[in-house]
């Protein structure tokens, strides 16, 4: 039998148009390892939910990935998982849901993803008491944390251990953790723990600043993209589009051209999986080509658009990569 079926299998059958395209950015980016270049991925809709962290996990474990860039809603959907899972409910037929039903589902304290309602009881608030711990030991020493930094906080401590209700080694924020990677989170104040941490600032409780800012995460990303580009640049690997993608590959432009540092290496790799129109002004629908423009890429940089749904097409790639 073989010792890599998934692979095998891909490699028999996936062989033209985004089938194939999927195969050569998964060749392309194990190419980038071999030839010591650092990765990123960036995740945006609810890859967290959709449970890739049963195989992005160990592309983490397994040093396949060094730096993340993700949503705040994806950040805390991998620990909702974590310790709620039980408790999720799946509505296979949420096409067919009438107002009424979303209703009876809102009731019941479920927030619905597409077919996955998110239970607010055993998921949200649950990390929430955890969260306003860590915020009021941060405000009370007079620090400050980046969110990602807060939750890898609650990870070590412990104190979600006796609630698992997923293997833990299918939780990414948990291999992050343990490899302690960076994780640049743009735009977390719309996720539901900014949203928590907004209300308790609006109330009194914390002050803003308590959560370092998008701002800080930029020059958190520029520092590191700095210290591990080298003269080879780094590859990145978006999931669907939005700020998960457009926050991120922003920071080469920058150094090359606000910081007038032209001698930073562009992004050595691009994919994308897309679902998004190649029309209409779309940042997250243009093709690679156009990155060049913006000196995100170069002429060279081998580049990729597998158009296509993300749940499936990325634990493929991963798959891949992983030698499954």
């Amino acid at each position: 039998m073989s010792q890599r079926p998934i692979s095998d299998f891909i490699e028999h059958h996936y062989c033209h148009f985004n089938a194939a395209t999927l195969v050569d950015a998964a060749k392309a980016y194990r190419d980038q390892l071999d030839s010591g270049h650092k990765m990123m991925i960036t995740l945006a809709g609810a890859m967290s939910t959709a449970e890739l962290g049963k195989s992005l996990a160990e592309m983490i474990r397994q040093d396949k990935v060094h730096i993340i860039t993700c949503t705040g809603a994806n950040l805390e959907e991998d620990l909702f998982n974590l310790v709620a899972h039980k408790h999720y409910k799946r509505i296979p037929n949420y096409r067919d849901l009438s107002p009424e039903e979303e209703v009876a589902l809102l009731d019941q304290h479920y927030n619905r993803v597409t077919d996955t309602c998110i239970p607010e009881e055993e998921a949200m608030r649950r990390l929430e008491r955890h969260l306003l711990n860590v915020w009021q030991e941060a405000q009370q020493a007079n620090e400050r944390y980046y969110p990602h930094e807060y939750l890898y906080q609650i990870i070590r401590s412990g104190v979600l251990n006796h609630t698992l209700e997923i293997d833990p080694k299918d939780s990414w924020m948990v291999a992050a953790c343990e490899k302690n990677i960076p994780i640049i989170v743009p735009g977390w104040e719309d996720s539901t723990t900014g949203n928590m941490f907004a209300a308790r600032c609006l109330t009194g409780e914390f002050i803003p600043s308590l959560v370092r800012s998008g701002i800080e995460y930029m020059l958190l990303l520029a520092n590191w993209y700095q210290a591990q580009a080298g003269d080879k640049g780094v590859g990145f690997f978006q999931i669907g589009g939005g700020i998960a993608g457009d926050f991120p590959i922003c920071t080469v432009p920058m150094l090359r051209q606000d910081m007038e540092l032209e001698d930073t290496p562009f992004w050595s790799y691009f994919c994308q999986i897309s679902d998004s129109t190649t029309s209409y002004g779309s940042y997250s629908g243009a093709v690679p080509n156009e990155k060049i423009t913006w000196e995100k890429i170069g002429v060279d940089t081998p580049k990729f658009v597998i158009e296509s749904d993300a749940t499936i097409v990325a634990p493929l790639i991963f798959a891949y990569i992983l030698g499954w």
